[in-house]
């Protein structure tokens, strides 16, 4: 059974750690929905499947050729999250008879660390950010030859019923486990089913919320996904992406973290009269199959 975010807050003793953990869960639709590997060190390496070696039909006493398997082996580093929230020692004591004033950093930090992973988990690239993981733009690039990207058209197009079935249809071993999208692809979505007089599907995910669904797929939304992506022939900058994934520990998308999201009580400071707290993460994001994530980039607003 994979780590969920939502069980390791159950497990935790600490209600300061549990908030902290059930605060970036209500702020990121992913984190509600991702397994992670628990990872020791550092890095986390993993084999991944090019090619099967090839079978064929043979005559009698045909000779038979050899084929074996070849595999690629990829690494990928936990990168460092987290941030420090300082609370005057006056401000905690004076300013507390109606709000926990530490109680209310910690939460808003809490936050901050949710919507940076999931911008990260959309756009992170090591190479402009050496500190960060790569996320689902930078592995799966508009112009990438994996097969795993489509587009309406070289310079942009509108979205299709047709198209988003065939972005579901390069994700391989079965459906994927959700689509990805901003919120103004989901609008088109809503009208595009809508005109075709196709009832909006919806139902419950597993932590009881209703979400929309389509062909049974639900249907996430990210802040972080933008509308103003260039197509991708370069031109414009007014397109959006979509993307369908499997989440999986064992061949599809999964998180990878070493000990969780921590709370750490750092407590009073040196330099000044105030206390403070550290929400710490050591976080990665690792694709096992290829095949497990499709992106459909230039999707136009209209």
């Amino acid at each position: 059974m994979p780590l969920l975010l939502a069980e390791s807050a159950k497990l935790s003793n600490d209600m300061v750690q549990r908030g902290v953990i059930e605060t970036i869960l209500e702020e990121s639709p992913m984190l509600r929905v991702l397994p992670f590997l628990e990872v020791e060190g550092n890095s986390f390496k993993y084999t991944q499947e090019n090619t099967l070696g090839g079978a064929s039909f043979y005559a009698v006493n045909g000779v038979w050729s050899e084929g074996t398997a070849t595999f690629t082996q990829k690494t990928v580093n936990l990168a460092i999250l987290g941030g420090d929230a300082d609370v005057d020692n006056f401000v905690q004591r004076a300013r507390s008879n109606v709000n926990d004033q530490r109680a209310i950093q910690t939460v808003l930090k809490a936050k901050d660390v949710a919507r940076k992973w999931e911008q990260t988990v959309i756009s992170g690239d090591t190479s402009s950010d050496a500190n960060a993981f790569d996320g689902l733009k930078t592995l799966f690039p508009s112009t990438g030859s994996s097969g795993q990207v489509m587009t309406p058209a070289a310079a942009g197009g509108s979205l299709t019923l047709a198209l988003l079935d065939q972005l579901i249809d390069l994700v391989k071993g079965g459906k994927p486990d959700l689509l990805l999208m901003s919120r103004r692809t989901r609008r088109k979505l809503k009208s595009l089913l809508t005109a075709s007089a196709h009832y909006v599907e919806t139902g419950e995910s597993s932590f009881g919320r209703q979400v929309m669904l389509y062909d049974g797929i639900p249907v996430l939304v990210s802040d972080f996904i933008a509308d103003t992506e260039a197509a991708d022939n370069g031109s414009g900058s007014t397109f959006s992406s979509i993307y369908a994934i499997h989440v999986s520990p064992a061949d599809g998308l999964v998180g990878l973290t070493n000990g969780g999201v921590e709370a750490i009580d750092v407590g009073p400071l040196e330099t000044k009269d105030a206390s403070r707290v550290r929400i710490r993460w050591y976080v990665g994001l690792a694709v096992l199959r290829d095949s497990a994530v499709a992106r459909m980039n230039g999707v136009a607003a209209s």
